[in-house]
C-alpha cells in the first residue's frame, strides 16, 4: 500500500496544528482529512473510513479521552495516535488504557510522528 492510499484523519481544534499536520503528512503522500471537533470526527470516521486517526485530547465539544472510549466501545479498531500538549502521566496512561496506539506530546517532530504512524499502520496489517 502506497502512502497516497493511506487516509489519515487529524482531529485537533487548533487550525495552525491542523495545517502543520496536513502539510507535513501530505509531503509524505498521505491523504489527509481534518476535523476541528469530536462531532465532525465521528462523522468523518463513519463516512470516510480513515486508516488512522491523529487525535488531540483537548477538543471543544468532547474530550479526546471520551471520544476514544466511544470509538473503542463501538468496536472501532483503527489505529489512534494521541497528539497532545498534556504531559501528565495519569492522562497518558488513561489514553493508552482506553485504546490509543501511541501518545506523542506537543511540541513534536514531524519525522517522529511519521515514524510512529508507520509503526501503527504496520501493526494494523
Amino acid at each position: 500500500m502506497t502512502n497516497s492510499a493511506v487516509r489519515i484523519l487529524i482531529v485537533d481544534d487548533e487550525p495552525p496544528i491542523r495545517k502543520l499536520l496536513r502539510v507535513g503528512l501530505s509531503t509524505q503522500e498521505y491523504a489527509v482529512s481534518e476535523a476541528m471537533n469530536a462531532k465532525v470526527a465521528m462523522q468523518l470516521v463513519s463516512e470516510d473510513k480513515p486508516d488512522l486517526v491523529v487525535l488531540d485530547l483537548g477538543l471543544p465539544d468532547m474530550s479526546g479521552h471520551d471520544l476514544l472510549a466511544k470509538w473503542r466501545g463501538e468496536g472501532l479498531a483503527l489505529p489512534v495516535i494521541i497528539l497532545s500538549s498534556r504531559t501528565d502521566e495519569a492522562g497518558i496512561v488513561r489514553a493508552l488504557e482506553l485504546g490509543a496506539d501511541d501518545y506523542i506530546t506537543k511540541p513534536f517532530g514531524m519525522n517522529e510522528l511519521v515514524a510512529r504512524i508507520r509503526v501503527a499502520l504496520r501493526h494494523r496489517l
